[in-house]
């Protein structure tokens, strides 16, 4: 009766002798279904469809879906449709909703936490599992105007492995994802495209689930253990003769494997997906890389093998959301058959024992996986991987010339840190002659003049011949210096499964969600503080060992600003996803190295504030869970005599960061124009602040009145754009310039801060010229500790600590 109820809306907008629509009378099985389909109506939109509790929650997005987490999309929200509306595609004609639709995207849905809480709370986060779009997405619901009749949303990509800033989607994929049909030939009724084997029953590729490295194998009951094969990543598609093999990226190599795909043909699957990992078997029956790659070179891939591990599809039907001892114990049965070169991937349950046995033979791990887990595209902690040994890709950057004979003494490496590529050491062994042959002759098209990167010093950089750097090495390695340069680099192939963007330094993660056992990640060396409870989860992935050990790197560059002032903190005892709260006076449970002063708040009246006067006091607060630090805008030396003036720039979620980096650009030009230089700081969340050193001459009173009489003439100058006024109402599309941070009882982020959200950013400080490059204020997060520790964007701050507000400048913008 409910379902019905829920139905009653879309029924009385439609004529279902008119429109070919389905009229949701239809018995259909309970599912998670998801599609979005795009309808060009009045105006060409994407409709959302969430499968709950019976029908097609539905949302109609506006500019359709980004991938992109700076972008926010509306979503309004529209009646429920019928379930098997999400297979609908067609014409509508005249009348409600009429125009061409077209279905985009389809597969599944998997809501985070309760999803009928979410929709009353305004805060609806899910992972799509669909063709085109994976990967961890939030709608958020906005706050309704007066006397607004709709329901409005916000469709947003949230921070995961999936997030891209590079190309349109919604350009990339113009037909449909069902029939193959243009929006065109959707309308004058064309026959849908003649179908592939992806289109006829085998499924598409899914994005896959991918292994979080970690030092040791977890413990519990809930975990099984598979060998760490060392190949090439593989799905395999297939729908009785029709066979498909794509690559962890999604490229079709059906090609390059025939004997793989002549196997699957003969086990006569019924639209499956197979996910496993294609091998070369030395004599002992270990994979080896090497020759798997000299197997392809040779054109002898008739020798390999397809080890597989899970099903994601079976008979048509999407099983990712059943857990894996399930989907293993279909795929066992569907590979009952298989006499090779496919095999079915056993697992056993001694993951410790499993990892130095097959250490001693020669495997490169163990992979753990949560028996009851789902299949999530992307990386996450329901598989972890444990190494044998140190072993990763890396890009190849150029080559260091060889004094005998050999076409190269070494190669030069690089490794992925955040949006650029940085030198990360030489590797000097394990070639062999076939290996000079086959990088000499990938190596002729690519030679380049200009170093990819900033060159290593010395004589290493200077004698280097460069290449375009978009090969992928696999090398075996001891370890990395103090300085991130691979030790004892070893050539084990070429990766040609893997672009270069995707070099980036493996780093085992926290393991309290794998095992409960005090582990920390390999960027993160012990922290010299005493904390209890060290590997307690205060972000996903990061510990708070891990957060005392990023304070201790970052402390050379941060205690310049942090020391000797009031600190405010942020706390988050059960982490980022617990309660929080804000602190600023003392109390018996602070760790002895985090100081204590008595000072006067703004009213006048006495309290016990918190500092901090060295490292060890900067990593301690991580003993109390404090993720962010806020500091006052005084030393505790002269309390009334404030040495910087902040303007934060905090735009509403409207507003894009190009526009927030424009006007730190203007407010730069306006402090200069009063004789002031500033400094730009991404906050890590949103915005930027702009701040200015000065000399502690002046008062709050008088440094207060002048950031705000700067931030009001911005305001009215251009009132469409700026607002100076803590109104929320007010601050719809435009961006706030916060001045309230110069108040005596008033902090900011401090500069080098950790920030509570997703991903552990950092408030980091950046150049100017950065600024301009830059495309988002959480650029920077925990992982990058020691890229930001060698860096110094502020050169000029202590000079420029020197100026002060003139009287010029006081009376201009204040008056007397």
């Amino acid at each position: 009766m409910a379902r019905a109820s829920a139905l009653d809306s879309y029924r009385a907008k439609r004529r279902f002798d008119a429109t070919p629509e389905p009229s949701g009378d239809a018995e259909t099985e309970a599912g998670w279904r998801y599609a979005i389909q795009k309808h060009d109506a009045t105006r060409l939109h994407y409709d959302l469809r969430l499968e709950l509790d019976g029908v097609l929650l539905s949302w109609a997005v506006t500019r359709g879906p980004s991938r992109d987490t700076s972008e926010k999309r509306l979503a309004v929200r529209t009646e429920d449709h019928p379930v098997d509306y999400a297979t609908f595609e067609g014409v509508i004609p005249e009348g409600y909703g009429a125009g061409t639709v077209m279905l985009w995207d389809h597969g599944s849905w998997e809501p985070v936490g309760d999803p009928r809480q979410g929709l009353k709370d305004g805060k609806l986060a899910f992972h799509i599992h669909g063709e085109r779009l994976v990967g961890r997405w939030a709608l958020v619901r906005m706050k309704p105007r007066k006397d607004e009749s709709r329901e409005n949303w916000l469709l947003i990509k949230e921070k995961d492995e999936h997030v891209s800033r590079r190309g349109d989607v919604l350009k990339t994929h113009v037909k449909s994802v069902a029939s193959g049909r243009t929006m065109n030939q959707i309308a004058k009724g064309a026959a849908p495209a003649e179908r592939s084997a992806r289109k006829s029953g085998a499924p598409g590729f899914v994005e896959p689930m991918l292994a979080t490295l970690v030092e040791t194998t977890p413990d519990g009951d809930d975990w099984l253990f598979e060998v760490k094969f060392d190949g090439y990543r593989a799905q395999v598609a297939a729908a009785g003769d029709e066979v498909a093999i794509y690559t962890r990226s999604g490229l079709d190599w059906t090609s390059r494997f025939p004997a793989i795909a002549e196997a699957a043909r003969k086990l006569k699957l019924d639209g499956c997906l197979i996910d496993g990992e294609i091998v070369a078997l030395d004599e002992n029956g270990v994979s080896d890389f090497g020759a798997l790659q000299g197997a392809l070179e040779d054109g002898r891939s008739r020798s390999l093998s397809l080890f597989a591990f899970d099903l994601l599809f079976d008979g048509g039907e999407d099983i990712r959301r059943l857990p894996l001892t399930e989907r293993k114990a279909r795929l066992k049965q569907r590979l009952r058959f298989s006499k090779g070169p496919v095999h079915y991937a056993d697992d056993f349950e001694d993951g410790a024992g499993g990892l130095e046995a097959l250490s001693k033979a020669g495997y490169e791990g163990v992979v753990a996986k949560r028996r009851s887990g789902t299949y999530r595209s992307g990386r996450g902690k329901g598989w972890l991987k444990i190494k044998a040994g140190h072993r990763q890709e890396f890009a190849i950057l150029g080559v260091s010339p060889s004094e005998k004979d050999r076409p190269f003494a070494s190669l030069l490496v690089g490794l992925t840190e955040g949006r650029r590529l940085v030198y990360a050491g030489r590797v000097g062994s394990g070639f062999s002659d076939a290996d000079f042959e086959r990088l000499t002759k990938a190596f002729s098209p690519r030679w380049r003049e200009a170093p990819p990167i900033k060159p290593p010093p010395g004589a290493i950089g200077r004698n280097a011949r460069w290449l375009e750097p978009d090969l992928v090495a696999e090398v075996a390695f001891a370890g990395f210096t103090r300085d991130g340069q691979v030790r004892h680099g070893r050539f084990l192939g070429l990766r040609e499964d893997k672009p270069a963007r995707a070099a980036k330094r493996e780093r085992a993660a926290a393991a309290k969600a794998a095992s409960g056992s005090s582990k920390r990640s390999e960027a993160a060396p012990a922290p010299h503080v005493r904390l209890t409870h060290p590997e307690r989860e205060l972000y996903p992935g990061v510990t708070k060992a891990d957060v005392a050990a990023y304070l201790e790197t970052v402390a050379p560059r941060m205690l310049p600003f942090a020391e000797g002032r009031a600190l405010s903190l942020v706390r988050c005892p059960e982490g980022i996803a617990g309660e929080r709260f804000f602190q600023k006076h003392s109390h018996s449970g602070l760790p002895e190295a985090v100081g204590r002063r008595m000072i006067e708040d703004g009213k006048g009246e006495p309290f016990e504030a918190l500092f901090v006067a060295d490292a060890e006091g900067l990593a301690s607060t991580a003993q109390v869970s404090a993720l962010e630090i806020h500091i006052n805008g005084a030393r505790l030396d002269r309390p009334d005599k404030p040495d910087r003036v902040v303007f934060d720039l905090d735009p509403d979620e409207t507003v894009g960061f190009a526009e927030v980096k424009e006007a730190a650009f203007e407010l730069r030009e306006a402090l200069l124009a009063l004789e002031l230089e500033s400094f730009a700081l991404l906050t890590g969340g949103k915005g930027v602040h702009v701040v200015a050193p000065l000399a502690r001459k002046r008062g709050w009173d008088e440094v207060s009145a002048f950031a705000k009489a700067l931030a009001e003439r911005f305001a009215e100058a251009e009132p469409k754009r700026f607002v100076a006024t803590m109104t929320k109402a007010k601050r719809r599309g435009k961006i706030f310039i916060d001045h309230f941070r110069n108040g005596r009882a008033a902090s900011a982020i401090a500069p080098y801060s950790l920030r509570a959200r997703d991903g552990a950013p950092v408030a980091c400080p950046v150049t100017w010229e950065e600024l301009r490059r830059l495309d988002r204020a959480d650029a920077f997060q925990i992982t990058d500790a020691e890229r930001i520790a060698a860096a110094d964007p502020w050169k000029g701050y202590a000079t420029a600590a020197k100026q002060s507000i003139s009287a010029r400048a006081l009376k201009a913008l204040v008056g007397d």
